[in-house]
């Protein structure tokens, strides 16, 4: 089981930054990737980000390439989305989530495709609100 708690959003203005931090906790992430989905009302949950706990390679989703930034700390076991420019449209709540990757060759497969799919991810935080007023 891997436990997530999101943290660090909040209301801020179109233009400013904001970091959320996702804190991990339960057994060894070696095999784990990481990703951060939002989802606006009354629209479907989207990928924002992933990134692979053992290798730190990452993956973004377009409206994010060149504001976001994924990173993940392993002394503190937390993976955080550092945000800059945000825009109105960023407004959502933001939820991380873990899955579990296949071993191949001894090494843990971090696939493009299955960092999109919110499907592949079997745990999930209880989401963080962020509001961009214009």
């Amino acid at each position: 089981q891997v436990q997530l708690v999101e943290s660090g959003g909040g209301l801020v203005q179109a233009g400013d930054s904001l970091r959320l931090s996702c804190a991990l906790s339960g057994r060894s992430f070696n095999s784990v990737a990481v990703g951060w989905f939002r989802q606006a009302p009354g629209k479907e949950r989207e990928f924002v980000a992933a990134i692979s706990w053992s290798s730190g390679n990452t993956y973004y989703a377009g409206s994010g390439k060149g504001r976001f930034t994924i990173s993940r700390d392993n002394a503190k076991n937390t993976v955080d989305l550092l945000m800059n420019n945000l825009k109105p449209e960023d407004t959502a709540v933001y939820f991380c989530a873990a899955q579990d990757l296949e071993i191949v060759h001894g090494s843990p497969a971090f696939l493009e495709v299955r960092s999109r799919d919110l499907k592949e991810y079997g745990y999930w935080g209880q989401g963080t609100q962020v509001t961009v007023s214009s």
